[in-house]
């Protein structure tokens, strides 16, 4: 038999197996609502592409991946056609942002949308279907593909990924390739945590000390012990991001629809900035950026008005370069007893009628939330912004507070009972939630199995359903400390990430884990092929 004809004897005979399982469309994250046709369409290299002049971007996105995928060399165009089998990008005024319908039958496809991210989601949708759902003939160069209409919104707004470089400079070439991921998988905020007690990663050309100095350390902390380990590496650790490249990265990541949340860590966590300015810290004393990890050895004099200066004269870089509404300042884990310590803070507290340096805290935080404010930004904090008391070496009475954190912030609950997130949301803030214990990438998948990962809900049961829409979305955050190389940190991130976009985007009643370890296997292909070294399903669920 000649193999031209064998070859399309058999795709025939694979039509009805494409139709078989049309309970699972195999898309990460799952579509809202999908319904599978009966018959299938083929697309070939007569198969054109019409697009809007908004739609370009995507249009050319899609034509890029048919021939780069499946070499078919599809004609893109702004010119409406009579041709039958087109894929026609439409807008749609009736549609969400980000939302989309995708519909393929006979006739062709159809992707609408009310702008490009929802055209820009339709696209990955289109991408991951064809994938698992179609069977390709590199012979024939057509695409048989099994008729469905898809019709999608995300549950949440806000969905990120957050990534510490403080700890460990990953480089452009990583952040690029965890963009494509994210973008791929419909997450669309990069919260990038550039400085912290370890490193300082963001140029700032006003204090250039910041990465002359901050940049760098002289060893790092490693070992299986971890957080308790005695082993150093005895090799110094360094990198920052010049101004230049963190333009550049923006532009990619706006590209793929992402934005960027620079954090820049204050009043705790600046021991690489002190160490750069002594005059910045509490004591004023010389110190080294550290080479262990944990909180660091001092922390902003925020009743200082040349270190308040300072954190503004910073700010005004990081608003210049990023485009983002949201600017993030950390405010996590801040020691009192620096300040508790120091006479001239003591003052100022006596001065200002601050009873606690919880109260003193919240002070400087609305201080720098209506200096944010004033340059048209919105500021945000992980929870103890709020005066929350959630660590030991914290005393009770110091962390309680009259001060009341400015409403426009938006609140980063990451540790602490729910009771703190729903007291917040009840309280009119917009609220992200990054629970430790079923977001934080840095823990084990002993302790944080996938399984564990995806059953997380960023709404909690006990948040009255008024409320609801204080939460925004939720954060996957990948702390630095204990990924010093790339494998590493891949291991750690993927196939997790793929969990958090779905929480992300899918109504919980949508949700299905079975379902998705299916599609999982689909994605995990991709990973293989980009060279991301995700970890398998004996580590992902063990106990």
């Amino acid at each position: 038999m000649n193999y031209k004809i064998l070859i399309v004897f058999i795709s025939f005979l694979l039509i009805p197996i494409l139709t078989a399982n049309a309970q699972d469309i195999n898309i990460i994250p799952k579509p809202q609502d999908f319904s599978f046709g009966k018959s299938t369409i083929v697309i070939d290299d007569s198969t054109i592409i019409i697009h809007t002049t908004e739609s370009t971007a995507s249009a050319k996105l899609l034509q890029n991946h048919f021939k780069e995928k499946y070499n078919l060399e599809l004609l893109s165009t702004e010119f409406q056609s009579n041709k039958k089998k087109a894929i026609n990008f439409k807008i749609d005024k009736n549609l969400p942002s980000e939302g989309y319908e995708l519909t393929i039958a006979d006739d062709g496809i159809t992707i609408c949308a009310l702008d490009d991210r929802g055209w820009f989601y339709a696209v990955q949708s289109l991408i991951q279907y064809c994938t698992s759902n179609a069977y390709f003939s590199k012979y024939e160069k057509t695409i048989k593909i099994k008729e469905v209409v898809i019709k999608d919104a995300p549950r949440f707004k806000w969905r990120a990924f957050m990534l510490d470089e403080a700890r460990h400079f990953k480089g452009m070439e990583q952040v690029k390739m965890l963009l494509d991921e994210m973008a791929f998988l419909k997450m669309n905020v990069f919260h990038w945590h550039l400085v912290d007690d370890q490193g300082w990663r963001i140029e700032i050309k006003k204090y250039p000390k910041l990465t002359e100095i901050g940049s760098k350390r002289k060893s790092t902390q490693i070992g299986p012990l971890e957080w308790d380990s005695p082993i150093q590496s005895a090799e110094p650790h360094k990198g920052f991001y010049t101004q230049v490249e963190i333009k550049e990265i923006i532009k990619y990541a706006s590209e793929r629809h992402i934005t960027i949340v620079p954090e820049i860590e204050m009043p705790g966590h600046s021991s690489a900035a002190i160490a750069s300015y002594s005059w910045l810290g509490t004591s004023k004393e010389e110190i080294e950026v550290p080479i262990k990890f944990g909180v660091g050895a001092d922390v902003y004099d925020v009743t200082s008005p040349r270190v308040i200066k300072f954190l503004q004269d910073v700010l005004d870089e990081v608003m210049a370069l990023f485009p983002s509404k949201v600017i993030h300042i950390g405010g996590d884990e801040v020691k009192y007893n620096h300040w508790k310590n120091a006479a001239s803070v003591r003052e100022f507290m006596s001065q200002k009628n601050l009873k606690t340096p919880a109260d003193l805290q919240v002070y400087f935080t609305n201080n720098m939330s209506a200096y944010i404010q004033g340059k048209n930004k919105r500021m945000m904090g992980w929870n103890e912004i709020m005066g929350h008391n959630l660590h030991f070496y914290q005393d009770k009475e110091d962390t309680k507070t009259t001060q009341k954190l400015a409403k426009e912030t938006i609140v980063h609950f990451w540790k602490g009972d729910t009771e703190l997130l729903t007291t917040a949301a009840s309280s009119g803030y917009k609220v992200v939630n990054s629970l430790h214990s079923y977001t934080y990438l840095d823990y084990t998948y002993k302790v944080l199995p996938l399984s564990k990962a995806y059953d997380f809900d960023p709404i909690p049961e006990t948040l009255d359903p008024k409320y609801h829409d204080k939460i925004i979305g939720l954060g996957a955050q990948m702390w630095g400390e204990w990924i010093p190389t790339n494998g590493e940190m891949h291991f750690k991130v993927f196939p997790r990430i793929a969990a958090y976009a779905e929480i992300g985007w899918t109504n919980k009643e949508h949700k299905d884990f079975s379902a998705f370890k299916t599609a999982l296997k689909h994605i995990q292909k991709r990973w293989t092929a980009k060279g991301i070294y995700f970890a398998a399903d004996e580590y992902v669920e063990k106990k």
